[in-house]
């Protein structure tokens, strides 16, 4: 409207200003400069697209901005409540190949000397529990060895598979529930969830690197309080736990082993893998399947199949919606599992 208005009125003040001058035709050699109007005219055009250029693209800055802007906030890391793992949006970014991606802030590939020094002391202070259990035992069947050690050797096997079963729930629990800022296991349960978007991280760490964090939850304090509270009558006790704590420190070094090829491992790995003592290759390769519902034990994998047929972990995860209304990771990830979950139909079809 404003260029039209524009155009009138300098087309009205160039007739104007000569309808009393008859036209004449100009020399061929005569150079027609232009009027005051035509001037004017062209200076109204040029500012007029000015203005309209700086308004479009104004307008284009502006919706980027809310473009960028939004996407940010819609995007979610491991400290976010409602951090999904393996979903759009959740932060995370995939890898190609094996390479390495840490997600927890602050954490490295890099072994520390504080790793070291409390992996040592960690280790060597349940075996100084468990040995002296050992002890206890002893005296207590009047220093018969045989008995002892058929007692020890029971104990300690019963632990590797309780180790197990406690490996299952605890994976179970950090990789479907909390967030990095839930306290005490939020490094954990963000390792846990994290690892998902890159499994071959695990295998670019040291021991010590790699197991340290489990060394917070199943460390020296807990095994000192439990043999308090069990007294020196009850030696089995501070024995199962001094072994069930190792053994779930050490679950993370027989994951890593998991994620490495034969070729990668020491034979006697191979062996145990092998054995079915420590978790194996393709029984944990089952885990990392979305919505990862399953196979969450990682000592031995003994306890994954009678876990996954009874349908333990949905039954788990549907009395937890009942009470509180919060989904598991793997709800969230698998609409079809949600709902045969809240139907009460529990058990996995491989």
């Amino acid at each position: 409207m404003k260029i039209t208005t524009a155009i009138t009125l300098s087309a009205a003040t160039i007739l104007s200003s000569h309808e009393s001058t008859a036209f004449t035709a100009p020399r061929a050699h005569q150079l027609i400069a232009p009027s005051k109007g035509f001037s004017t005219l062209r200076s109204t055009l040029v500012d007029e697209t000015d203005t309209i250029n700086k308004q479009q693209l104004t307008e284009e800055q502006t919706q980027e901005n809310y473009i960028t802007e939004t996407v940010a906030n819609t995007q979610k890391s491991f400290q976010d409540d409602g951090f999904v793992f393996g979903l759009e949006g959740s932060g995370l970014e995939r890898v190609k190949g094996r390479g390495a991606n840490v997600v927890v802030e602050g954490d490295s590939l890099e072994t520390t000397p504080q790793q070291v020094a409390m992996v040592s002391g960690t280790f060597a202070g349940q075996a100084l529990i468990a040995a002296n259990a050992i002890h206890e035992l002893y005296t207590h069947t009047n220093g018969n060895a045989p008995v002892t050690a058929l007692i020890s050797l029971a104990t300690i096997v019963s632990s590797w598979v309780a180790a197990d079963l406690g490996s299952g729930i605890l994976h179970w629990s950090v990789d479907n529930y909390g967030n990095g800022r839930t306290p005490v296991m939020g490094n954990i349960i963000a390792a846990f969830q994290g690892h998902h978007s890159a499994p071959w991280t695990i295998t670019y760490r040291g021991f010590c690197n790699n197991v340290w964090k489990l060394c917070i939850p199943f460390g020296l304090p807990t095994v000192a309080a439990i043999s308090f509270v069990a007294g020196p009558e009850n030696p089995m006790v501070s024995l199962f736990f001094s072994f069930f704590c190792f053994s779930e420190i050490m679950s993370q070094e027989l994951h890593k082993w998991s994620h490495m090829t034969k070729k990668e491992t020491p034979a006697i790995v191979n062996t145990l893998q092998g054995l079915g003592i420590t978790i194996g290759r393709v029984p944990h390769a089952q885990h990392h399947m979305a919505p990862y519902d399953g196979n969450y034990c990682i000592v031995s994998g003994l306890c994954n199949e009678a876990l996954d047929n009874s349908g333990f972990f949905r039954w788990m995860e549907h009395k937890i919606y009942e009470i509180n209304g919060v989904e598991s990771n793997s709800m969230k990830l698998d609409p079809e599992l949600r709902a045969k979950t809240l139907r009460g139909e529990y058990r996995l079809t491989q």
